[in-house]
């Protein structure tokens, strides 16, 4: 089985003088979670429900996210999907809830997939060199 990770890194400016909210908008964009085709910020308003359920320790389904901001069931587990591509959010047959309920140390696991993935990619490319040179 070929597990995939999506990490996408946009930079966008940080609010100077940030509310809660913007830092949380500013901290998921950066991430590339909340595109221009998410004009009700439902992916955003998905992304705090987790970050307010993984503090409290509740993992939550795809229909108590989608009843809870009145989005259809297929919206929510499109944007769960994303948000699992990610590596953000894991699940455990019908619930779901984010990687690490610290988002700093959730970050920390980002960061530490990034370096994985660029030293895997590393070392191929040494190897590629290495048959080119031959």
């Amino acid at each position: 089985m070929i597990i995939r990770q999506r990490i996408t890194i946009v930079s966008v400016r940080r609010p100077t003088r940030p509310s809660l909210n913007d830092e949380l908008q500013w901290l998921g964009s950066s991430l590339g979670l909340f595109g221009e085709r998410d004009k009700d910020k439902s992916c955003f308003r998905l992304f705090i429900e987790l970050v307010k359920s993984s503090k409290l320790g509740v993992p939550m389904s795809s229909e108590d996210l989608a009843r809870t901001l009145g989005l259809t069931r297929g919206t929510a587990v499109h944007h769960l999907n994303r948000l699992m591509e990610s590596g953000l959010v894991v699940h455990d047959g019908r619930r779901y809830w984010l990687r690490q309920s610290d988002l700093h140390l959730l970050i920390g696991e980002l960061r530490r997939d990034v370096e994985r993935q660029l030293d895997d990619l590393s070392r191929a490319a040494r190897e590629i060199d290495e048959w080119l040179s031959q």
